[in-house]
């Protein structure tokens, strides 16, 4: 059952990978949190796309370790349990990496929100060829928003969009900075529509209040940006806590495994101590344990019974009771019933030992 869990959270983390990379809008947002890391703002597609594939593979390799632990379940062995474990580990260990790295050192992902830097990265690159993505992402944040600028509308005034002229000579802002005729379509950002565009590009303030918007949009990105990151970090520190809790299944189930063949092993240790010596006790009354004497004044016996390794102590034992027993009697009444019932009833309690014994000669 331990796996179950895991299963359910690499199945979480494919459909939250795939709700992300269906969401274009997010993604396309997610440019402008790059804008002012240069190798990020190189990288083809948007941040959150990138994220969206990692999620997905993290909850694949997920599924897989459940498989990995269904199987090792399955034949409760150390060496299964161990790989479940070290892939548990591995998972476990990359995620909280990644989570602190987002959480405490969002800087060292090249995430910064920066407002001197975020005015720079507009004006450099709105309306650039080559740079689609960000002006795209800047459209949908002020259509989206109802802002312009980062951190005012005359942001444009010095950019490059601006002053190489790569927009209407006549346009002080981008269209996506006014009132719109259709705010609720969807692919309002690619084609906006103002409500009236010459008061929109007014350069009197009275003129274009009703009809251009003038909050900054580095605010609002700044607030996206957290419900992001606080969206991330819980479902991360979900999955973290379900792994460990896992990983505390798997040590608990190492444990109960060494103590299954522990006691599998004394019980099956028992049982043939057990066995040994109710056919140790059967053959002291069968004919093939007799003890026999050498007419011709040889001093050798023999025991016959069914092979084992018989210790030193029993060895000397035996050999001392026989060799009194010779001694005491004589060799020739050694034939005779009387002593040989007295030694078997002398070796029984010696024969009752956990093993059983081969020939041996005295």
């Amino acid at each position: 059952m331990k796996e179950y869990p895991f299963n359910l959270c690499g199945t979480s983390l494919i459909v939250s990978g795939f709700y992300l990379f269906s969401d274009s809008k997010r993604i396309l947002l997610s440019r402008l949190l790059a804008a002012t890391s240069d190798h990020l703002n190189d990288l083809p597609q948007p941040l959150f796309y990138y994220i969206s594939i990692g999620l997905a593979v993290a909850g694949l390799m997920a599924i897989l370790a459940a498989m990995s632990g269904f199987w090792a379940a399955c034949l409760s062995t150390y060496c299964c349990l161990s790989f479940y474990f070290l892939t548990v580990v591995i998972l476990l260990l990359a995620e909280s990496v990644i989570c602190l790295a987002v959480s405490l050192w969002p800087h060292c992902l090249g995430i910064s929100l920066d407002e001197t830097k975020m005015v720079k990265a507009l004006q450099g690159n709105y309306g650039v060829s080559g740079k689609e993505q960000f002006t795209i992402a800047m459209d949908l944040a002020q259509t989206t928003f109802g802002c312009c600028g980062m951190n005012s509308d005359i942001n444009y005034d010095t950019s490059m969009w601006k002053m190489q002229s790569y927009g209407q000579r006549e346009w002080l802002i981008p269209l996506s900075c006014c009132v719109l005729q259709n705010p609720l379509d969807n692919l309002a950002y690619l084609d906006p529509k103002p409500v009236n565009e010459t008061m929109c590009q007014s350069v009197q303030k009275q003129d274009y209040t009703q009809y251009r918007f003038t909050a900054p949009c580095l605010d609002y990105l700044d607030n996206w940006y957290r419900e992001q990151f606080g969206t991330f970090l819980a479902g991360s520190l979900i999955v973290a806590v379900v792994e460990f809790c896992v990983l505390l299944s798997i040590i608990l189930a190492c444990t109960r495994v060494s103590s299954k063949q522990m006691k599998m092993n004394n019980f099956l240790e028992m049982r043939a101590r057990a066995k040994s010596r109710q056919m140790l006790v059967e053959n002291i009354y069968e004919p093939e344990v007799e003890l026999r004497a050498c007419m011709n004044g040889d001093s050798r016996s023999i025991i016959h019974g069914v092979p084992s390794d018989l210790s030193e102590d029993f060895k000397e034992l035996l050999y001392f009771a026989l060799f009194a027993l010779r001694i005491e009697k004589g060799l020739e009444k050694l034939l005779n019933p009387h002593p040989v019932l007295a030694a078997k009833k002398f070796l029984k309690p010696l024969l009752k030992q956990p093993s059983i014994w081969e020939y041996y000669y005295l």
